[in-house]
Parts: C-alpha cells; structure tokens; sequence
C-alpha cells in the first residue's frame, strides 16, 4: 500500500467525467480545485462529476478548496496572452476591474493600490517568477518597468512584489464568496492562501463556522513572513500545511527554498499536522510523457522529509499527460517510502506534548507493532484527530481509520500511511472492538488469526484518544 498522498488539481484536461475516473484509478486521494481559476458554475459541476466518479469506482476521493486570497493578479488581456520582450518597457496600472484587455505594452493589474505599493528600483515578478521586471517610475497611478527578463504572461497571472506585502489587501474579504461556494457544496478541505500570520486564518474560519460547517483550514506557506512564523501559523492551521513553492521561490531568494521546505515538513511533523509539497514537482510532464531525474528526485526528496502528501498543478489541470504523472508519482511514492525511517521517526519526529493522553496512546499503538508484529492499527473516530496522531508518528503497517462520518473519511485521505472506509455507528464498545476486526480482515489489512492494535476515543472520559486494545482477527 502507498502511504504518501498524491494531490491532483482538476482544469481543463482533467474534468472529464471519464478522466477523472482514470485518475482515481491511478492513485489520486485528493482532487484540489483551484477557485483563482473557472467559475463558481464549472467548480460546481467538477465536485458533483469528482463524487459521481468517486461512488462509481466505489473509493472515497477527497475534496480540497484552494481560495485565491490576496494575490495580486493581471487583469483581462486581449487574446489572454501578452509577451513581453527582454530590453523593452512596459506601463502597469492598478484597476478595480471592467477596464480594456491589456497588450505587451500596457497590462492591468488588479489593485487599484497598485501604484502606492512599488518604488524605482523595486522588482516585480510575472508568470511565477519567469518573467521579471524593475520599477523605474511611478507617476499618476502608472507604473513604469524595465523588462529585465521577458517572456509570455497570461490573463489573471500572479504580481509578486518581494518585500511590499505590508501594504497588500488583507486576506478573507476577496475569499469570503468562494468560502460560502466551499460550504454550500460540503468541500471537505480548505485550503487559505497567503497566510502571513495565524490571525489570517481567523476570518475564514469564522466565516466558515457562521454557515454552520465544518471543514479544516490547511494554511498555504508562501511568503517570507509565513516562513519565518510557521509554527504559530501551523498550530492555528487544524487542517495542516501547503508548502507552495512557486510563490515561495518568488519571494524568497531561490536558493533558500529547499532549506525552508524541510524546516516546515520538520514543524508539521513536529505538531503533528499533515503537509503537502506542492507546484512543479513534475513541470516537464506538463507537455512531456516522462519526468526529469531532477523532478523524480525531489519528490522522493520531500517523502524522505516526512511530506504526508505531494501535490500535481498544471501536472494534471492542463498537462497533455495527467495520468501518466499520477502514476510516476505513485511509482516514486512507494520506491521512496521503503527507505524512511520508520523506527526512528516513532521516537523523534513529534514534540512531547505536556501530559497528552492522546498523543501517548497514538504512540504507544505505533509501538506496539514492532513489539508484537502486529498486521494493522484500526482507529474508529469521529473527528479524524486520532488516524492524524497515530499517523504522525508513520506506522510502518496499515492504518486503517473507520468513521460513521463520510465527510471525515475523505478528509483523512490526507493523511500518511492511512486508508479510510465508512461504517455505521457503533451501539457498544463490544461491537465496536469486533467490527473493526472484521473490517480489517475484510479490506485485506489483516488475515485470520493476526493480531492487531485498536485505538480510539471514549467520548465519555473525555479524555481524546485513550482506547488501546491487542485485537486477535477472527
């Protein structure tokens, strides 16, 4: 079984309903649906087509919002493409939207504070970061720029202003219609985008409880200033982390990318919060049938890291071979992963926390397999939070989390080394200890006469996880 998660963004290449159930097959556990991209009608339609393909081959499939936050962003251009010339000039101005579509000459900007925030001198960075240009004027709200490096750029692309992001809008308010969409149609994870402090969370959280859901925040780390606070940022964040390393590389110097990637894998281990490494991982397959050796090697990079979960953007949404890069990923995936350590992650991938009854109980279970040989750990739950402990601290057997809530169950799909299945609610903690044998000996995570662990928690004690059985299978 493979532990590590693959994420797959759906776009044009990817809808289908036919495609999408070819991807499920080939080992997608989570769809991400990127709202800065499509409308509300297409997002709609991709997670009724995403459920439809997930019922038809019977395997529960997360769904992930990605909100478009704060972003700045390039306004209509005239054929959606403009390509700017190295040596040449061109004129940014901010607009509020509704003015004529830009030319290599002259490009909106979606800000109408665009022209306060830059000064001569500062840079300015189009389509990821490929196309760079210098401020060498400011005047009546336009902005002049040298184009350093050049190169096509398309409608709605990404502005990054390294070091203006204090006077950038704040995040929640551009979110809050996309956050209402996320709830009316039962997304299960949602997805923040540049997170500057904890507090950015706030508003969508709130904005998510007041229509009465429920769906974890996963806090994507893009800026410096994430970077520099991810522990707070990744305690506030219950659904975990995105290291989104487009945006990051942009606005950091490039060669600072890998070492905040493993710093933030090492904290969300640490907290015991899931994470997932994300853009470019297979870039050359956006056109190409096969990966570089570059790319195949920093995806198992990010497994040895401890990642819970890699990610697949133009990969999959626009690519010409979406299929083929989901299964290089699970190829890579379940190579990588019979070199992790296991062992030694049991003891110090997690910080003690002070008196956890939970997070002891989840790592005397993980224990226990290497003791007595256990098949499989089985984790009835309701939220998700007892599978989140015990898998981080990355059982090398199964995990097999059993939950009355479906909801939950495609939420855990996030999750390292855990499988989900649903079951009806348990009316005795006998019935309960039986089933989840039975549920294990039936999905093949164990065979007659086995031993597994059982762990859970009793609502009544109120204690979180503090159930651990030694379960013979039947």
């Amino acid at each position: 079984m493979r532990r590590t998660k693959i994420v797959a963004t759906v776009g044009p290449t990817s809808r289908e309903p036919a495609m999408l159930r070819e991807l499920i097959a080939a080992g997608v556990d989570v769809f991400r649906l990127n709202f800065s991209h499509g409308t509300a009608a297409e997002h709609a339609e991709n997670v009724s087509r995403i459920r439809e393909a997930s019922a038809e081959l019977g395997r529960e499939v997360g769904v992930l919002g990605d909100l478009p936050g704060p972003k700045l962003r390039l306004g209509d251009l005239a054929g959606d493409v403009a390509v700017l010339h190295s040596g040449s000039t061109v004129t940014l101005h901010g607009e509020d939207g509704g003015g004529p579509p830009g030319t290599a000459e002259r490009l909106p900007v979606q800000w109408a504070g665009f022209a306060a925030a830059v000064h001569p001198g500062d840079p300015v960075f189009l389509a990821d970061g490929r196309v760079r240009l210098k401020v060498t004027g400011v005047s009546g709200g336009e902005v002049s720029a040298a184009i350093e490096a050049g190169g096509a750029v398309s409608s709605h692309q990404g502005v990054n202003l390294p070091g203006a992001d204090a006077d950038l809008p704040d995040s929640g308010a551009s979110d809050q219609a996309w956050t209402d969409f996320a709830c009316e149609q039962e997304i299960d994870l949602l997805a923040v985008s540049f997170v500057r402090r904890p507090e950015d969370l706030e508003s969508v959280r709130r904005s998510v409880e007041g229509r009465g859901a429920e769906i974890p925040l996963i806090a994507k780390i893009e800026k410096p200033q994430a970077a520099e606070r991810a522990e707070a940022i990744i305690d506030a964040a219950e659904g975990g982390i995105m290291i989104a390393r487009g945006d990051l590389g942009v606005e950091l110097p490039i060669e600072e990318v890998p070492t905040a990637q493993k710093r933030l894998i090492h904290l969300a281990g640490r907290a015991s919060k899931p994470a997932i490494t994300a853009t470019q991982m297979l870039a050359t397959m956006v056109r190409a049938n096969r990966p570089t050796r570059a790319e195949v090697t920093d995806v198992a990079n990010a497994i040895y890291d401890g990642t819970d979960a890699v990610m697949l953007s133009e990969e999959t949404a626009v690519g010409d071979h979406p299929v083929e890069a989901v299964r290089v990923m699970d190829r890579v995936a379940r190579s990588a992963e019979t070199e992790l350590p296991y062992g030694e992650w049991l003891y110090a991938r997690v910080a003690e926390g002070d008196r956890d009854v939970a997070e002891v109980v989840a790592q005397v279970a993980v224990a226990a397999t290497y003791r007595l040989d256990l098949a499989a750990i089985v984790v009835p739950t309701g939220s998700g939070r007892t599978p989140r402990l015990v898998s981080s601290f990355r059982p090398r057997v199964p995990v097999l989390a059993v939950s009355s809530s479906q909801a939950t169950v495609r939420r855990m799909n996030l999750l390292f080394g855990v499988r989900a299945v649903h079951a009806e609610p348990w009316e005795s903690l006998r019935l309960l200890l039986d089933d989840c044998a039975r549920l294990a000996r039936e999905g093949g995570y164990a065979s007659s006469g086995d031993l597994i662990a059982v762990t859970a928690g009793l609502p009544s004690q109120e204690l979180g996880t503090n159930l651990f059985e030694i379960h013979r299978v039947p």
